[in-house]
């Protein structure tokens, strides 16, 4: 499968099954256009109106030369790899801790209800807790790192348990020979100088919810009594980036119908001196006032381009920045699997409630039909788990022709599930924001090996 555009000048040609990514000149672009379904003197024929047919000849000797060095129209061969792989017995990699189901805001579009998730607003307690790293230590086989996500609701209000689990975990890595890493996501609002000390010794990556301006933040992010909370939260966040030197951190923010122009949000993060950053379209029910609807999406695609080659051009001036949907390894990147088949919910990640209930991710929390177990009794549907085994860009018709399907994964099984009903079906929309940004993230680093040999 090829997949050809054209973006910020580049005429780039992306090989989906090798990977290969070729920036070619409009001749050769011409040429590959043509080269799989017409006969090479039709093809001479075809551009001889443009091109010089010394030059046409030389192109498709180059083309041929590309596909014999299986660069260029390679065969599929990992769809039987990847069913073979799905066979092999699952250990359990990391758990999403819900320890607080409750929150201090009242964001617009949150998923959690305020932190309810579709139920009671909750706590979770150091005894669940310890037993949830309890049951993923004991399901992780042979795996050494393990991954704990303290996640809410808000974590913080629930800090002192947080506190007494990584001492737990860290007393656990010892007697078993496993080794954590803690992440938490906050909202800023409880955030001090005790616990950025806290989160600075003990968590791997601290995500910090904010999306972009003061006026859009407030607007989506406010208090139950609905003032604004930006002004109180990012002087705590700029503060946390810089004591993390830039690093093992990233802004997180939402962009939604309010707000289509969200690369002015990225930038202006950036602006404040943020390095680490992801603002991510809402995803929600059509029927509420903020979702993003296909009619919303020309302009969002624009927006990815504007901000694309905005971040070319300030790597130019080195005033980079990272932009988490943009970040994409051409040369190596997740091993053949997790291209495959994504994030491993359900299967290596689970969701852990306050009361222990254990869920194939956060965004099926409350979703009575895929209650996997419990802490205490452990994984009880495992039908439930070897549906996700499945789950994988050969199991979903619309990833079979999608030239991002080894980017982005298949996508993700709780957006499938919650617009159509199937986990192994996609929610549409989402797909063709993650084919542009697929789009202009191989368009930047097209930009960056040109400004790499401008230099040599």
């Amino acid at each position: 499968m090829i997949h050809q555009y054209k973006n910020n000048g580049y005429n780039i040609v992306l090989d989906v099954n090798s990977g290969s990514v070729h920036v070619v000149d409009d001749l050769v672009y011409d040429i590959i256009a043509l080269y799989e379904n017409t006969p090479k003197d039709d093809i001479v024929k075809k551009l001889s109106v443009t091109y010089k047919e010394e030059d046409i000849l030389e192109g498709i000797g180059e083309v041929e030369q590309l596909k014999q060095d299986e660069c260029l129209f390679t065969e599929d061969i990992y769809e039987d790899y990847i069913m073979d792989f799905k066979k092999r017995p699952t250990v359990v990699k990391a758990l999403c801790l819900h320890i607080a189901h409750d929150c201090n805001l009242a964001c617009r579009y949150c998923f959690a209800e305020e932190g309810e998730y579709h139920g009671r607003r909750a706590l979770m307690s150091f005894e669940v807790g310890k037993k949830a790293l309890d049951f993923l230590i004991a399901n992780s086989g042979n795996r050494r790192n393990l991954e704990v996500d303290f996640f809410g609701g808000e974590p913080l209000m629930n800090f002192d348990v947080v506190r007494r689990l990584v001492a737990y975990g860290r007393e656990q890595e010892k007697l078993h020979d496993k080794r954590f890493r803690f992440t938490l996501t906050t909202n800023g609002v409880l955030l001090n100088p005790e616990i950025e000390e806290f989160l600075n010794k003990e968590m791997s990556n601290v995500v910090l919810s904010v999306d972009g301006r003061k006026e859009v933040h407030d607007f989506m992010r406010p208090f139950r009594g609905g003032q604004g909370s930006y002004d109180l939260i990012m002087p705590k966040f700029v503060h946390l980036a810089e004591s993390r030197d830039q690093k093992n951190y990233y802004v997180r923010g939402t962009f939604t119908h309010y707000n289509k122009d969200f690369a002015a949000d990225v930038l202006s993060l950036a602006d404040m001196g943020f390095k680490q950053i992801s603002v991510e379209p809402v995803v929600a029910s059509e029927d509420e006032d903020y979702a993003i609807t296909e009619a919303d999406l020309p302009e969002i695609m624009e927006e990815y381009d504007k901000l694309a080659r905005e971040m070319v051009k300030r790597k130019k001036e080195g005033k980079d920045f990272n932009f988490f949907h943009f970040m994409i390894d051409l040369s190596g990147g997740p091993c053949v699997a997790k291209r495959l088949s994504g994030c491993g919910s359900g299967t290596e990640y689970l969701a852990v409630t306050p009361w222990g209930d254990l869920y194939p991710c956060h965004q099926f929390v409350g979703e009575e039909e895929y209650l996997m177990g419990n802490v205490d009794e452990g994984l009880i549907r495992t039908d439930i788990r070897d549906e996700f085994k499945v789950c994988n860009v050969y199991a979903k018709e619309k990833c079979k022709k999608c030239f991002a399907r080894f980017y982005c994964s298949g996508g993700c099984a709780a957006n499938a599930y919650h617009f159509t009903g199937d986990i192994t079906d996609a929610y549409d929309i989402g797909c063709e924001m993650m084919r542009k940004r697929v789009e202009c993230a191989i368009m930047i680093k097209a930009a960056e090996a040109e400004a790499k040999e401008g230099d040599e």
